[in-house]
């Protein structure tokens, strides 16, 4: 009986980690419909950056997930009344704590770039910073990419 609780406690605790698994925002990652796109370029010069946190909405994985170990884990405490509302503590705490890891993973650090382009117009582009090539500075020379959805992302020229 336990072992089944630990190879279930295992299998929640890996369907929680690949359902936080979050997608990267940087201006070199691309999704499978944007590769192979053509896009519009134009280069510019970043003018000011802002330290920013993208934050990707919560899919309540992290409190499912976390709950039902926690609930699991608390079951195993004690006999009869105490057993259940061990489970039930449990299931709460394991809860609060999942989704607080789900928060955590899907938040990015990322940038909020001014870019002032060579045609004279500025704009503004939130993206990760990439843990390659580092984050952009004032004065970088870039090529600020647009794609035909509209999604934009800058790179180093």
């Amino acid at each position: 009986m336990i072992k089944n609780k630990i190879i279930l406690i295992t299998l929640l605790i890996s369907f929680f980690l690949i359902g936080c698994a979050s997608q990267t925002k940087t201006g070199t990652s691309y999704t499978e419909g944007q590769a192979r796109q053509a896009q519009t370029i134009k280069i510019g010069i970043v003018e000011n950056v802002k330290e920013i946190q993208i934050q990707s909405d919560r899919t309540g994985v992290g409190a499912i997930a976390g709950g039902a170990v926690g609930g699991i884990a608390g079951s195993t405490v004690g006999d009869g009344k105490g057993s259940s509302i061990a489970a039930v503590l449990g299931a709460v705490a394991g809860g609060l704590i999942g989704d607080e890891i789900e928060k955590k993973v899907n938040t990015l650090n990322g940038q909020e770039i001014t870019v002032s382009l060579n045609d004279g117009t500025k704009i503004v582009v939130a993206q990760e910073i990439d843990d390659k090539e580092g984050p952009f500075k004032i004065g970088d020379n870039v090529r600020v990419l647009t794609s035909p959805s509209g999604t934009t992302r800058i790179t180093f020229d």
